[in-house]
């Protein structure tokens, strides 16, 4: 019996042997064939192996065999430096398996996330999608919605070529935006969707961020739990569709979201800077993040949009960080997803295009308040980004309120003097502050000599009514 035993034993032993030697070596999902690789870079390929298995990778655009082996932990990884775009290449990774990947191009990586106005396809618009055609420089990596409460390292998914097929089911919003790259840079683009209708900002910012900082903490237990079909706890989305991307070089962000985070208005300056602080942490480089203000909508509570677009307009203050204003592209103010996301993607693209790629010449700065001067009976405000000058579209300008030290703000008679605006009231002989397109649903008329919307401001701290709209 004791023999018997044994010998089983020792089968099974060999058995672990055999299961041991033959696994194979395993890539993430981020890493594969069609995929585009960031230019003048070093990246990362990595994965799964036996531990000490050694593994030798050979690129197409240069002649090393690289080294690696697999770790006690049983994954493994090497940094490769890519040079400038171009491609079709092959990558070759042998173990005790041989994986072959194959049309990889070297280029431009953008990364897009956010909520439903990033998510929404380019197919919600058939009109539009019906003028689209396939480009071979352009490819594409969804994330499909997934959460987690523990930080992932891989994620579902694959690399697509942008076919007249395909591109209809990808993010309009990160399609315009590279469409509009690629053609002006003439170099292959790589766009990553990552994004979820609804979402609010905390689920894509690391949970323990948001737990590590009390005023974040708390707005985070204010959000809106009556809709099932959107994530809702800190770092969710973080865990399971940002997380397993971040050894993967990207050139930048784009984000467009905050629709959900109305409620939480105050604290959105904080928020959204933290989490691009702590996304530049996971990537190991302080990338370019542009991002899109929120629509004109009905929301139901006073001037909660216009706080929390006020909101955004500060995070710009963070580095290397813009804001594209959209009030003008705006079809229905009662549909919270704007139809027009083509422009949406082409003012996202010229603010990469002259701030990251230094073209010149490319207009993507709305005009912004810059200061106010009082004069006699009216108030004379200046703007930033208005050097050519600043035209209405229409008979006169709108959405200006002026107001006394009662604070009772009354419509407003805005006059265009060049790069400026004085603004009046024949009943206010002491004016001491102004607000313009500063409404749930305001779609002001001004706009710089380039057709960019003047941007939304106030130039009063004054307690804002945030009573529910009647019904």
């Amino acid at each position: 019996m004791r023999k018997n035993i044994a010998a089983c034993f020792f089968s099974l032993l060999l058995s672990m042997g055999s299961l041991h030697v033959s696994a194979n070596v395993r890539l993430p999902n981020i890493l594969g064939s069609h995929m585009v690789l960031q230019q003048n870079s070093e990246i990362t390929l990595w994965g799964w192996s036996d531990a000490t298995e050694k593994i030798s990778i050979n690129v197409s655009w240069d002649t090393i065999t690289y080294k690696t082996a697999g770790t006690r932990d049983a994954n493994w990884s090497v940094k490769i430096k890519t040079p400038n775009a171009g491609g079709p290449y092959k990558i070759k990774i042998t173990g005790r398996n041989v994986i072959e990947l194959e049309d990889v191009l070297i280029g431009e990586v953008w990364l897009c996330s956010g909520q439903s106005n990033m998510e929404w396809n380019v197919n919600a618009n058939p009109a539009r999608a019906a003028q689209e055609t396939g480009n071979n420089s352009i490819r594409f990596f969804h994330t499909p919605r997934t959460t987690s409460d523990y930080p992932q390292d891989d994620v579902p998914g694959h690399w697509v070529v942008c076919t007249t097929e395909s591109l209809k089911y990808f993010s309009a919003v990160g399609y315009f935006f590279g469409k509009k790259i690629q053609q002006d840079l003439n170099l292959p683009v790589g766009l990553i969707n990552s994004s979820w209708g609804g979402s609010p900002a905390e689920v894509w910012t690391p949970k323990d961020v948001i737990e590590n900082d009390p005023v974040l903490k708390e707005a985070a237990s204010k959000l809106p739990v009556s809709y099932p079909g959107w994530p809702l706890l800190p770092g969710k989305t973080y865990n399971a569709m940002i997380n397993p991307l971040t050894n993967y070089p990207i050139a930048g962000a784009l984000w467009y979201q905050g629709e959900t985070n109305v409620g939480t208005y105050s604290t959105y300056t904080q928020l959204l800077a933290t989490m691009i602080g702590a996304w530049r942490k996971a990537w190991k480089r302080d990338f370019p993040f542009y991002f899109v203000q929120i629509a004109p909508y009905t929301y139901d509570n006073n001037h909660v949009g216009a706080l929390l677009r006020m909101a955004q307009t500060n995070v710009q203050s963070t580095p290397n960080t813009g804001m594209v204003v959209i009030s003008d592209l705006v079809d229905k103010i009662t549909d919270i997803h704007p139809t027009n996301k083509h422009d949406v993607g082409l003012r996202l693209a010229n603010y990469a295009l002259a701030e990251t790629y230094g073209k010149k010449g490319m207009a993507h700065k709305s005009p912004a308040y810059k200061d106010m001067k009082i004069e006699k009976n009216k108030i004379r405000i200046s703007f930033t980004d208005a050097d050519n000058g600043l035209v209405v579209k229409g008979a006169t300008a709108t959405e200006f309120y002026i107001a006394g030290e009662d604070q009772i703000f009354l419509p407003a008679i805005a006059k265009i003097e060049g790069n400026t605006v004085v603004v009046s009231n024949k009943t206010i002989t002491k004016p001491v502050a102004v607000r313009f397109g500063f409404s749930n649903t305001a779609m002001p008329n001004l706009f710089s000599k380039e057709g960019l919307p003047v941007n939304l401001f106030r130039t009063d701290d004054w307690v804002v009514n945030t009573d529910s709209v009647p019904k």
